[in-house]
């Protein structure tokens, strides 16, 4: 009598139990070839009609049972029981009772060939994103963004509404404080909180505007045109759902990379591109969507971004016209600031200066609605300061040596008590 081997699927030849004849052993799968190289279906073979349909119904029934057996053990509530699992799985059923001649049973859907376990996401999972940009790469060490906001950031600091920066130039604290031709900085310096020990961590300009930027001066020691890839604040930024704005005097439009240029919307006046950092760093100057984010004065906003970076004029900015310049600069601006519901509600606003003479300190004016009002601090600080405050504030990572700074902590009573 002849016997059929389950495991590999062959026959040796002789009648079956039932007096069929059973083909010479073929492994499933294989085909016989013809003369043209196709595959072609092997040739009828010689069965009774009785055993015919009762090796189809018992195969049948088998198929049938391994599919009952399978949706079984996988329960709702197995970690298994998903898409591809279990696809896979009545893929596998239908497979063996159609090689076994009973055909596909009804009710079982199977897969197309070429789709593989590999092509779905793993249980409970999903698929992984595929080249992630630097901003995504900044993405996994930032917390989602707040809805609604803390209270207070991390090291005391309030989780600002929004955050202002304005840098001026070449002056230290002796030309600021208590100078007559600087009557505005002096009322805001009475109603608001001034830093007396922050200093710069660089000469000449531009190494401490990229520090207030992305927490290094990234090996920059003049004031030349450099293209930097770093990881900024912007980026970090971007990675949050945040949003951000460089407005700078005089730039030209359209993601302008030049050294320097004159007037424009803004009037008269010089840009020069050592004081606007974000134009150094390549994944901002090198894409045209991030790189619109740096106008001129003529687009400015409070209201238009989380942070906004202000860069005046190479004459307003005290570098080119002196302290007096500067002061009427700063008396009819800071008031589109300080008038909005932007600042009003939680916003901060910094004015600082890029350097002082050799090592001393340069006035830092802290002015928030919550800020006590003449309220001076000794405490040490320099630029990699201020960007950990804005960091702390809102959740960000360190960047660099922002990361060895202190916060600014100390200007915001309210936010630190317990």
């Amino acid at each position: 009598m002849g016997r059929r081997d389950a495991g590999a699927r062959t026959a040796t030849i002789g009648h079956d139990s039932t007096g069929g004849y059973v083909r010479p052993a073929v492994r499933e799968n294989q085909g016989m070839h013809a003369s043209d190289g196709r595959t072609a279906r092997p040739g009828p073979v010689l069965r009774h009609p009785r055993s015919s349909w009762a090796r189809r119904g018992r195969a049948f029934a088998v198929a049938l049972a391994v599919v009952v057996l399978a949706g079984a053990c996988a329960s709702p509530s197995s970690p298994v029981a998903t898409g591809a699992v279990t696809t896979t799985t009545a893929a596998t059923a239908a497979t063996a009772a159609a090689a076994s001649g009973a055909g596909t049973p009804p009710g079982v859907a199977t897969a197309p060939a070429s789709t593989a376990a590999a092509d779905f996401p793993p249980p409970g999972g999903t698929t992984a994103p595929a080249s992630p940009s630097r901003g995504a790469a900044v993405a996994s060490a930032v917390p989602t963004p707040r809805a609604g906001g803390p209270v207070t950031g991390t090291s005391g600091v309030p989780a600002f509404a929004h955050v202002y920066v304005i840098v001026m130039e070449n002056h230290g604290l002796s030309g600021i404080l208590g100078n007559g031709a600087a009557p505005y900085l002096n009322s805001l310096i009475a109603r608001y909180g001034l830093a007396t020990d922050y200093r710069a961590v660089a000469h000449p300009s531009e190494p401490n505007y990229l520090a207030l930027f992305s927490g290094s001066t990234q090996g920059v020691s003049d004031d030349g045109v450099h293209n930097i890839a770093a990881v900024t604040i912007a980026d970090q930024l971007d990675a949050a759902g945040r949003t951000w704005r460089v407005f700078a005097q005089n730039v030209p439009p359209g993601c302008f990379q030049g050294y320097s240029a004159r007037g424009g919307p803004d009037g008269p006046g010089t840009y020069a591109r050592k004081h606007e950092p974000a134009i150094s760093f390549t994944d901002i100057s090198g894409n045209p969507a991030r790189c619109a984010n740096i106008t001129d004065f003529a687009r400015f906003d409070p209201a238009s971004a989380d942070y906004e970076l202000i860069i005046p004029n190479m004459c307003n900015d005290m570098h080119d016209c002196g302290v007096a310049q500067g002061d009427r600069f700063l008396a009819g601006f800071v008031p589109r600031i300080l008038d909005s519901a932007a600042w009003q509600r939680g916003g901060v606003l910094f004015i600082t200066w890029d350097e002082g003479s050799g090592s001393e300190p340069v006035a830092t004016l802290v002015i928030a609605p919550g800020v006590p009002a003449g309220f001076r601090s000794s405490v040490p600080h320099d630029h990699y300061s201020l960007l950990r405050t804005i960091e702390d504030a809102w959740g960000l990572p360190c960047l660099a040596h922002a990361c060895s700074a202190n916060a600014m902590a100390e200007f915001f009573p309210a936010a630190s008590a317990p």
